[in-house]
């Protein structure tokens, strides 16, 4: 049985004790402000800690984390001539003396006619980019094109680079002046993401273009061109057509190239939108957005009127 209460008559002694019992110390204050000042230490480590684990890596971490693997550029660094060679096919063989039969690449559909003509233009591109590069030791080579036949793993930049080595268009299958692009679903893609290929792989922007390309597209890269606010001064076409009647040909070009990008500067809208989601067979996203994050808002424009030019700053422009 546990003892009875201690009674204490009310008394002067007695409010003395209630008072102090129900006075708060000075210790007792100190002691929860201390715990309080803990608890907010806490949670504010604790949110940190969160939102570090769930928020997307930015830019500026993902230089240390995904680019961590990226050679030294500090000897291309001196590369300022960007050459450009947009793919129009994939090379599928192994022996480049076979390179005007048509078993040896994959086409679209609406490429055939004049194979063999076509098939040795092709390697005229990829040559004359190739001399221009021995003549310029400024200049890196970007064969660019994506992986853009449904029956091929391969991809039209890697293909045009393979043929060129195995060719020995450079004197040496270890040639460091050339690379390729391999994300490219169009024209306009072939000129904007080399410009990033170039960034990737000098560490800089390039000072001067030249594109080696089929002469009936030159109208075309010049709305290119202006699309990206590149100047006209530093900017040169080298233009190779098919021996012959192009008369077919150049009217194609016109109808399914100049004009639609005429109307539509960056090919988001309708029909050249659609064309690069039908080459797009492999679902292959670009890594420029992180390489060149400089390009990123260019990238991204597609301005309800097509015309529209984009209005931020670049690395070319002042």
């Amino acid at each position: 049985m546990l003892p009875r209460p201690v009674a204490t008559a009310p008394g002067r002694g007695f409010s003395l004790r209630r008072t102090s019992l129900l006075n708060r110390s000075r210790a007792t204050n100190l002691g929860v402000l201390g715990l309080a000042a803990l608890a907010s230490i806490s949670l504010l480590f604790n949110a940190h800690f969160y939102f570090s684990l769930e928020s997307p890596v930015s830019s500026d971490s993902s230089d240390v984390h995904v680019l961590a693997s990226l050679p030294d550029l500090q000897s291309k660094t001196k590369l300022d001539h960007l050459v450009i060679v947009p793919g129009h096919a994939i090379w599928v063989g192994t022996n480049p003396g076979l390179r005007t039969q048509l078993g040896e690449w994959v086409f679209r559909t609406y490429q055939t006619g004049q194979e063999s003509s076509r098939l040795e233009v092709f390697f005229k591109h990829i040559s004359t980019a190739a001399q221009i590069a021995l003549e310029d030791e400024r200049a890196l080579v970007v064969f660019s094109g994506g992986q853009t036949q449904p029956t091929s793993t391969t991809t039209e930049g890697e293909s045009y680079l393979r043929l060129a080595l195995s060719a020995g268009l450079f004197q040496s299958e270890t040639f460091s002046r050339a690379t390729s692009e391999n994300f490219a679903l169009d024209s306009y893609q072939n000129l904007l993401f080399s410009i990033a290929r170039f960034r990737e792989f000098t560490g800089t922007y390039p000072s001067d273009i030249t594109v080696v390309g089929y002469t009936m597209k030159q109208t075309r890269f010049s709305v290119h061109r202006t699309a990206i606010l590149w100047p006209d001064s530093h900017f040169t076409y080298i233009g190779i057509d098919i021996d012959g009647d192009n008369t077919q040909a150049r009217e194609g070009e016109r109808n399914n190239g100049y004009l639609p990008y005429l109307e539509d500067h960056y090919g988001c809208h309708g029909f050249l939108a659609a064309k690069r989601i039908s080459r797009n067979y492999a679902a292959r996203f670009p890594p420029y957005h992180l390489s060149s994050p400089e390009l990123a808002p260019l990238m991204g424009w597609c301005p309800q009127v097509g015309t529209q030019l984009f209005r931020g700053k670049l690395p070319w422009t002042a």
